[in-house]
């Protein structure tokens, strides 16, 4: 079965393909950047369509998107959240069950602590996959953790399950 994992961004968004088992296994992962001279709903619409294009490549089962936080700009998170709702349109658009899941609890399911560092997140995404080095950027390492997070918690049911 496979996971999309989605850490959003408006200027660069994270995603992760997992296929979840008894060892998960990464089948891609990177980011799709936005260009930041450009208008908001350009980027919004650059990110749904990165997103609606990992969905018809990898035809996963369900998807994991890291959950908003509160950044101290208020206006910081505010556009996240319009980058989360592109992000979460389009799951829904292609009928995906999707998954929300705080920072902090990706970080523990991951990492053991939910105040673990991006570090330390790449580290144990690299043990957990048994990959030869950690995802790059950061922001890819993210995505992975959240279909990882979504592997652990909900994957065993679905497991053995091919899409």
């Amino acid at each position: 079965m496979l996971i999309l994992g989605i850490d959003p961004g408006t200027a660069v968004t994270g995603y992760g393909v997992v296929r979840a088992g008894l060892q998960p296994t990464l089948v891609e992962c990177g980011v799709i950047r936005t260009k930041a001279d450009r208008p908001l709903p350009e980027r919004l619409r650059d990110i749904n369509e990165g997103v609606r294009e990992l969905i018809d490549r990898h035809a996963p089962a369900m998807m994991a998107v890291e959950d908003v936080f509160y950044a101290r700009n208020v206006r910081t998170t505010i556009v996240l959240g319009h980058a989360r709702g592109v992000i979460l349109l389009a799951g829904a658009d292609a009928g995906l069950p999707i998954h929300e899941y705080p920072p902090a609890e990706i970080k523990k399911a991951i990492v053991g602590t939910g105040s673990a560092t991006k570090t330390q997140v790449q580290f144990m995404v690299t043990k957990l996959l048994r990959l030869k080095s950690a995802p790059q950027p950061a922001d890819a390492a993210d995505g992975v953790a959240a279909a990882l997070t979504c592997a652990m918690r909900v994957g065993h049911a679905g497991r053995g399950a091919a899409r």
